[in-house]
């Protein structure tokens, strides 16, 4: 019996000791969560074209979303009696040749334009993200094949394959999201495969195999954390090139149909050379909103990228 006691005690000492461990493990990774948090935050809110960029981004944003309280004019409706009238009290923004309000219709354009442009980024990082941690990190066929599909979509120029597609399936708004969206994964993927293939050869990668984790649950959650700095730098550089070529397709009258408000249609009647002489404020808000939200974009992409370099965190 007496040799039995201090036994006890061992044991009782030991699994105390272990829940002691797990706590102070726990809390020493909370720490270091935090202080990694921390720096990301510091390292941003110093990059000061960053936070402007982020201040006009939720701007723009906010704005397109409340454009029902901010204006009560419909921004497809025609009034011939107000045609092209100059920037006033009334009409903000002035009206187009066919009388609708231009402030209203930048606002709710908004909404789609930005919807087309993040919606897509979103999606083909869905995709690419997928198919290129899975694939490049168990490699084999599987790899080979994926990155022969992307080459396909990427050996030719986008704006000519986006242009071939939508003559093929037609203009609509999920008809543009989706083209975007089959001819943007492909870089996004190619990243995260990268990213993937120097890391499956990280000791913690080796360990956690050892300990017999499948290859998903390795890949997915505890080596796509390690990855997630570059690919949310590549969703916003992806959404402000998506704004463009909506823009830019819906300025040749291919993008969303005429009747939707986006800021491409807005653009689409400057085609005429009267209107770009003596209607400037048909063109030009429009114009203006689109290159400030597409740097702001751009903005917020670079403090991201240095946020997340580890190369430049002390």
């Amino acid at each position: 019996m007496t040799i039995a006691q201090p036994d006890r005690g061992k044991r009782r000492r030991s699994k105390l000791d272990a829940q002691f461990d797990r706590i102070r493990d726990r809390e020493e990774a909370g720490q270091v969560k935090k202080r990694r948090r921390g720096r990301f935050w510091n390292k941003f809110l110093n990059n000061h074209l960053a936070v402007a960029g982020l201040v006009v981004f939720t701007f723009i944003i906010l704005v397109s979303v409340f454009a029902p309280l901010l204006t009560s004019y419909d921004p497809r409706a025609v009034d011939l009696r107000s045609m092209t009238q100059a920037p006033s009290l009334e009409h903000w923004f002035g009206t187009d040749r066919t009388g609708r309000d231009v402030f209203a219709r930048v606002l709710y354009g908004g909404r789609i334009s930005i919807l087309v442009g993040l919606g897509s980024a979103i999606l083909c990082a869905i995709i690419g993200v997928i198919i290129g941690i899975y694939s490049g990190y168990i490699g084999g066929w599987l790899d080979w094949f994926a990155m022969r599909v992307s080459e396909v979509f990427m050996a030719f120029p986008q704006i000519i394959l986006v242009l071939l597609l939508v003559s093929i399936l037609g203009q609509s708004l999920a008809n543009l999201m989706i083209i975007f969206t089959l001819t943007g994964w492909g870089g996004i993927y190619r990243m995260a495969r990268a990213r993937m293939l120097s890391l499956r050869e990280e000791e913690y990668v080796q360990a956690l195999r050892s300990f017999g984790l499948g290859p998903a649950r390795i890949a997915y959650k505890h080596m796509l954390p390690n990855a997630l700095g570059p690919i949310m730098v590549n969703i916003t550089l992806s959404t402000a090139a998506f704004i463009l070529q909506e823009a830019a397709l819906s300025f040749l009258g291919l993008g969303v149909p005429l009747s939707v408000p986006t800021w491409g249609n807005i653009l689409n009647a400057a085609q005429d050379l009267r209107i770009l002489e003596n209607y400037w404020w048909i063109w030009l808000p429009v114009g203006v909103t689109i290159s400030l939200f597409v740097l702001s974009v751009n903005f917020i992409g670079d403090g991201l990228r240095d946020a997340t370099d580890p190369s430049q965190q002390g």
